[in-house]
């Protein structure tokens, strides 16, 4: 089946063309969409097929399959890498003023980053961190399923064009200073310092089929539940139950709840406009 997009035909993938795409990717590269949310997943590859001008599924799999550079595009795309610093500030209020401040109490504080993207979040928990005076005994982890993303957040580079809408973010949130005591600019890019860095492990992992690999006090995955089923939702939350200490933070995207989960259990809400909850 095809569609016309701007003067010419792209293919319509189906039901079972998605089916197979999820195995072969499966088999070739070890990534598991099969949990995914299949509309949202189904957007993105319809997206890919647009951009590309993609005709036909098996032109689609062949690329897929064979092009390393198009499934590293074709990764990012479904994998949905958009961030920002301070994103919501309202959230990064909270933690600076109820979270952190319980943290504190811990000789060591580990926090996860899970689907941390290109790493803009981490450096804002960071920065939280140093402002309340706890990032020497913090310990930053950041995960997330795209080895590119990854790779770009452990340069700590951001473009220099985004750094006044994150200020913004920043000051919104609480910030004590101004942003760019935290950065030098080379090249067009904001180069964050090197302080943060050292306080910050990324690795690969796949909250689908991977496990859990340390103890921590506060777990954040924001936006990253709402492109999985139901089935999938509930392996991500008694996965982060399990990784939690006893009175650990698991904090969520805005759109997203644990209320559906067999692991509701574990946990008290403690901030509902912050999305936050508290493991009991």
């Amino acid at each position: 089946m095809f569609k016309t997009v701007n003067s010419g035909l792209v293919y319509i993938i189906n039901d079972g063309d998605v089916e197979i795409l999820i195995n072969k990717i499966f088999q070739k590269y070890g990534y598991d969409f099969s949990d995914y949310s299949y509309t949202s997943f189904k957007r993105r590859v319809d997206r890919v097929i647009i951009n590309y001008r993609i005709l036909s599924f098996k032109n689609l799999l062949n690329k897929v399959l064979t092009d390393q550079v198009f499934f590293n595009t074709f990764l990012e795309e479904i994998t949905v890498n958009v961030t920002e610093m301070f994103r919501d500030p309202d959230f990064y209020k909270t933690l600076r003023d109820n979270v952190i401040p319980d943290l504190a109490k811990n000789p060591i504080i580990r926090i996860w980053h899970a689907g941390c993207s290109s790493g803009e979040e981490v450096y804002s928990m960071a920065i939280l961190l140093k402002e309340a005076g706890v990032l020497e005994k913090s310990l930053l982890y950041a995960t997330d399923i795209n080895q590119q993303v990854l790779e770009s957040a452990k340069s700590a580079k951001f473009p220099i064009d985004n750094m006044q809408g994150y200020n913004q973010n920043y000051l919104n949130s609480g910030g004590l200073n101004s942003l760019s005591n935290y950065y030098t600019v080379n090249s067009g890019k904001a180069i964050f310092n090197d302080e943060f860095r050292n306080r910050m492990v990324f690795s690969p992992h796949n909250l689908g089929i991977d496990q859990s690999f340390n103890e921590f006090n506060l777990i954040l995955c924001r936006n990253v539940l709402i492109y999985f089923n139901r089935n999938l939702q509930d392996r991500v939350v008694k996965l982060f139950s399990n990784s939690l200490s006893k009175q650990g933070y698991l904090a969520l995207g805005l759109k997203e709840s644990i209320d559906f989960t067999s692991s509701k259990k574990d946990f008290e809400l403690f901030s509902k406009a912050s999305k936050i909850w508290k493991k009991i």
